[in-house]
């Protein structure tokens, strides 16, 4: 065999091998220009991208594999379930996410970075798939959402499921809830029939949308959603999106969370990703007490850590605008204070929609 011609014998031994490392799904397509790419370059040029500068940097590359990958000619779709269920300790905190104990509030934050950064994990498990296509004359690419590919696309040829109208990638046993990961290989395998679209007449992801960030069926102004603002905006959130924002402090769910797929959701067998306690517990205000070694220290190896200090405590001030009480403020008053700008400006902000709300 060349790294021309993969057998379906080495085909069945990548799917065993998948599944030891406890991937949900493994599937084929071939390496070809993805389904979206002429539409994916009309959102960029309408500035709906937002500052996600890279995206437009690897524009070219994510609508050709083949100057990813000279060659390529199969793409390797891994999905891997991280839903924690009903049973987890934010399912535990009670729907307003208010403490009991003391009447504060304690944030949202999407279930994709309850746990460990997804990754590292990943990253390690696909290693293990590359030294196996290697050994069998392949050259490999792996991905885990870092790549310039257009991962749903790709992933939607292969079957993994089929694209819903909030632009995420559903599958009737998973839902909404798994990582994307893709080996690019030299090696030519079968691809996997594409899945139907099963999404109907339903709109429940649009009509869920805090923001209005899906503005139509399978069309996201990302400058709009609160993931988009809560995560990749480096500056300051626009004003008049803030109130919108609610609680949430790092991403959003709620057209997940609307998906009727979801109700057959099944838990994850990857413990990794379960919320950690400490930060499930954790009151917005206590938050603003975090220096930089304490961030670090309290989101070591989790996805949060991206935002670093500045951007996580600029989303903690925010919520803490829209759902915090008067004994929030001496908090965010010191914060007010912080030396870095960001924090400092939505602290104030803070303060006012707090006095204005409740102090009035």
């Amino acid at each position: 065999m060349n790294a021309q011609n993969g057998s379906d014998d080495v085909r069945a031994q990548i799917v065993a091998l998948a599944r030891d490392l406890e991937f949900d799904l493994c599937r084929f397509a071939r390496a070809d220009v993805p389904e979206h790419g002429v539409e994916f370059r009309e959102w960029l040029d309408r500035g709906e991208g937002g500052e996600m500068n890279y995206l437009a940097r690897n524009a070219e590359k994510r609508c050709d594999p083949q100057q990813v990958l000279p060659e390529a000619k199969t793409v390797i779709v891994l999905a891997l379930n991280y839903f924690q269920g009903d049973d987890s300790v934010e399912a535990s905190v009670p729907p307003a996410m208010i403490a009991p104990d003391t009447g504060a509030a304690t944030g949202k934050i999407a279930r994709y970075a309850w746990g460990d950064d997804y990754h590292r994990l990943i990253e390690k498990k696909l290693a293990v798939l590359d030294d196996f296509l290697r050994r069998r004359g392949g050259s490999q690419k792996c991905y885990v959402d870092t790549g310039p590919m257009l991962e749903r696309d790709h992933a939607a040829a292969a079957g993994i499921g089929w694209h819903g109208k909030s632009t995420m990638l559903l599958n009737r046993e998973l839902g909404t809830w798994f990582f994307l990961a893709e080996i690019l290989t030299t090696l030519e395998f079968a691809p996997d029939p594409p899945q139907k679209n099963y999404c109907g007449h339903c709109t429940r992801c649009i009509d869920a949308c805090p923001t209005g960030a899906i503005t139509a069926p399978h069309q996201v102004d990302a400058r709009r959603c609160i993931s988009y603002l809560t995560i990749e905006l480096k500056g300051a959130i626009p004003p008049e999106l803030r109130p919108l924002i609610g609680d949430r402090i790092y991403g959003c769910d709620d057209c997940l969370d609307a998906c009727p797929w979801n109700r057959f959701a099944r838990v994850s067998r990857e413990t990794a990703f379960a919320r950690r306690p400490e930060i499930a517990r954790m009151k917005l205000r206590d938050y603003l007490s975090l220096d930089d070694d304490k961030f670090r220290r309290l989101f070591r190896n989790s996805p949060i850590k991206r935002t670093k200090r500045r951007g996580f405590l600029r989303n903690v001030c925010v919520a803490l605008g829209n759902v915090g009480m008067a004994e929030d403020l001496p908090a965010l008053e010191k914060a007010a204070t912080d030396p870095e700008p960001l924090i400092a400006e939505h602290a104030q902000w803070a303060v006012e929609q707090i006095r204005e709300r409740v102090v009035a």
